[in-house]
């Protein structure tokens, strides 16, 4: 059992709020997570918003972070890793993707749903150059 001082938390999705968070193609609904686990994690849901500008997350780049995992609950996208080729991912789909791995988006449904679990909650993500 974990001595981590992590708390008990039910997010109901009739009570969901959604917000800003990395992209502004995208919006945000944190699933009380972060805050349940000191920031140890995060776990949201993230959606397209109808936005249509590019942003930096389509160019080459890694997430720094100990674990990212994500799961498609609606719609599909297709990324880029790096050693992996295009992946093209739909409901049900999940991806693992490594510490360090480089990745792009390539596209995306405009009803593209996902859920995504990141360690630590505050990751950051840095532009790298495309693999060779």
């Amino acid at each position: 059992m974990s001595n981590k001082d992590w708390k008990f938390v039910h997010n109901q999705a009739s009570e969901a709020v959604w917000a800003e968070g990395l992209r502004e193609i995208f919006e945000y609904r944190d699933l009380g997570t972060k805050a349940a686990s000191n920031g140890d994690y995060i776990a949201h849901i993230v959606r397209a918003n109808g936005k249509k500008s590019a942003d930096e997350v389509q160019h080459w780049h890694i997430h720094e972070c100990d674990f990212q995992f994500v799961m498609v609950l609606k719609g599909w996208a297709k990324f880029e890793y790096e050693g992996h080729g295009v992946v093209t991912v739909k409901p049900g789909d999940c991806v693992h993707q490594p510490p360090g791995i480089r990745q792009r988006e390539i596209e995306h449904s405009d009803d593209l749903e996902l859920l995504e679990v990141v360690l630590p909650a505050d990751f950051k993500t840095r532009l790298v150059d495309a693999p060779a």
